[in-house]
Order: C-alpha cells, then sequence, then structure tokens
C-alpha cells in the first residue's frame, strides 16, 4: 500500500541515500590494491578490445562503462551474460581483455561463462563485491566493489552496488587514457556531434563562410554604410581602402554618430570607422572567438585569412551552434 510522504520525509530520505552512496564510493579507494594496476596493464598490453560482461543491473553498468571506454579510446564491447552462452560468446577475439561485473560473483550465468573464458585463453578481470565468490577466485585480477550497505531500506536493490561498480570503471578508463597521453584533439574525434564536438572541432571560417561579406570603402558615404549592414544582415561592415583592411563601422557607431549631431550627407565612412578592429583568424577555434567577444564586450569579430579579410563572425551565430 501507498505510503504519501511529507516534502520533508522526501527530500530526508534522498539524501539519506546520496550520503550512504558517498560514503560507499569514499571507501573504495582504501580497497584498491596492486591487482587494478595489474588490470589496467592487462589492456595496455593486450593489443585488442575490451569485453566487458554483466548480468541484470550489473549489465546496465556495463553498458555505460562500455561507452565511457569507447569515447576515450579504448575499444570495448558490451557483452550479456546470459547472452554470451547462446552464440554471443563469438564477440570474444584472441587478444581481448574480459571484465566480468557481479555484486555476488556466483551467478549462474557467470559460472557457466568463466570457464568458457579461461579455455579460450583471454585474461579475466573481476569488478565483485564477494572476494570469496567464484568469479573473483577464478580471475587474474579482482577490483573489490564491496559495499557495507546497499541505499535500499531493504539492502536489496542495486544501489550502493552498482554505483561503486560504475566508479571502478570510471577509475579505469582513466587511467588508460592518462597512460595513452590521451588529448582533447583525440577526444573530439571521437566526439565529432553535439556541443563538445562543436567546441572542438568547429572552427571559425566553418561559421564565418556562411555569411556574406560586408564591406564598404573607406570613402564611401554613409548612406552606401547604412545599406550594406542592413543587407548583410551582420550589425557592422568591414571598411577597406582598396583591398587593405582598415576599420569596422557597427550599428553602434551609426548611433553614436547621430547622436553628435553630424550632417549625413557630409560624413564618410572613414570618418566614424574604428581604426582597431578585432580580428580574428579563420582556421581558429569558434570557441576562442566568443572568448574574445566576451573579453572585449563586443558581438562581431573581422575573420582574416594571412592579413586578408574574409568575412564577419557574429555571436548570434555561435549560439546558434550551441556552444555557449
Amino acid at each position: 500500500m501507498k505510503k504519501l510522504k511529507s516534502i520533508t520525509q522526501i527530500l530526508d530520505i534522498a539524501k539519506s541515500v546520496i550520503r550512504l552512496e558517498s560514503v560507499s564510493i569514499a571507501e573504495l579507494s582504501d580497497k584498491l590494491n596492486d591487482d587494478f594496476a595489474k588490470a589496467v596493464e592487462l589492456i595496455l598490453s593486450s593489443n585488442g578490445r575490451v569485453i566487458v560482461a554483466g548480468v541484470g543491473k550489473s549489465a546496465n553498468i556495463a553498458t555505460k562503462i562500455v561507452a565511457t571506454f569507447n569515447s576515450t579510446g579504448q575499444p570495448a564491447v558490451f557483452l550479456h551474460a546470459g547472452d554470451a552462452i547462446h552464440g554471443d560468446l563469438g564477440n570474444i577475439q584472441e587478444n581481448d581483455v574480459v571484465i566480468c561485473i557481479s555484486k555476488s560473483g556466483n551467478t549462474s550465468e557467470i559460472k557457466y561463462l568463466l570457464p568458457l573464458i579461461k579455455n579460450m585463453g583471454n585474461k579475466i578481470v573481476a569488478i565483485c563485491g564477494n572476494n570469496d565468490s567464484y568469479l573473483a577466485k577464478e580471475a587474474d585480477c579482482v577490483l573489490d566493489a564491496t559495499v557495507k550497505k546497499e541505499a535500499c531500506p531493504n539492502n536489496l536493490a542495486p544501489t550502493s552496488s552498482t554505483t561503486a561498480q560504475l566508479v571502478l570503471g570510471d577509475a579505469l578508463a582513466i587511467c588508460l587514457l592518462e597512460c595513452k597521453n590521451f588529448t582533447d584533439k583525440d577526444f573530439a574525434r571521437f566526439h565529432p556531434g553535439g556541443v563538445l564536438g562543436k567546441k572542438l572541432f568547429l572552427k571559425v571560417n566553418d561559421i564565418a563562410k556562411n555569411n556574406e561579406a560586408p564591406f564598404v570603402q573607406s570613402h564611401e558615404n554613409i548612406k552606401n554604410v547604412i545599406i550594406e549592414i542592413s543587407r548583410k544582415r551582420l550589425g557592422a561592415t568591414a571598411v577597406l581602402d582598396g583591398k587593405k583592411l582598415v576599420g569596422i563601422i557597427t550599428d553602434g557607431d551609426l548611433r553614436r554618430m547621430l547622436e553628435k549631431g553630424k550632417k549625413i550627407e557630409e560624413v564618410l565612412a572613414k570618418d566614424i570607422m574604428n581604426k582597431n578592429p578585432k580580428m580574428i583568424a579563420s582556421s581558429l577555434l569558434a570557441i576562442e572567438a566568443l572568448k574574445m567577444m566576451e573579453q572585449y564586450n563586443i558581438s562581431q569579430l573581422l575573420v582574416v585569412e594571412k592579413e586578408n579579410y574574409i568575412g564577419i563572425i557574429h555571436m548570434h551565430d555561435i549560439l546558434k551552434e550551441g556552444i555557449a
């Protein structure tokens, strides 16, 4: 039967879960030993993939660990321990290292699977919550994922234990990443989409090339300046002297000119332009353009290629890409 709880009671329960699981995670560092370093060395020296196997909630954790491995440069494949004994065992190749995840280490699927893997000659790493289990005794190295108590009030639902498994998987992934000197450029290769990929890959010219490149000559009148800014819809125009870039005029410059009461018909582009415009190389990352705009509190940058003006990048363009 459902029991309604007050807001205070619900928050107290949630806080208790978080505190209990955080204690379990903190205690993991004291359980690390040479087997953890051995597991890292096995994977680094294998020249193969990592196969991460589990069943039940441990299988769910295994899929996340696989995703983390793949995104940080370590090829990995998920293997459901139940499906492995019905044909998926063929996923395991000669040089692969197999990580088996299990809280008890004594499930029927694990007991069935381990001898088959050992007969194939593959090394086995256990992430296990029972050091006296079948899995712990048969594995080449054991990562202790023992927790004192699940967050479940009945101490049954996998909560603290699965969080511990996940954290050990993250620890393995980051150790492998650092051992391989995996850089942000490597990371970008595996994350070409989304915000992460755009921050690491998207260049200024990738955005600027989609815009028209507004410009006027320095001797042109204000009417032409206004028409060019309005037509190109970037809130600014470059000012050229022949082919040489000599300045920029923005909407703000036009407003300031009108506030000073100057006669429009007498003003030329060179009279109101900013002679020291902020510029950025087309080959730089778009995120660098955003940083410059924020630093100087401006909305546009002139884009140059070998000192030649090629266009404008606007903050709105960057925001549309979802980088900010």
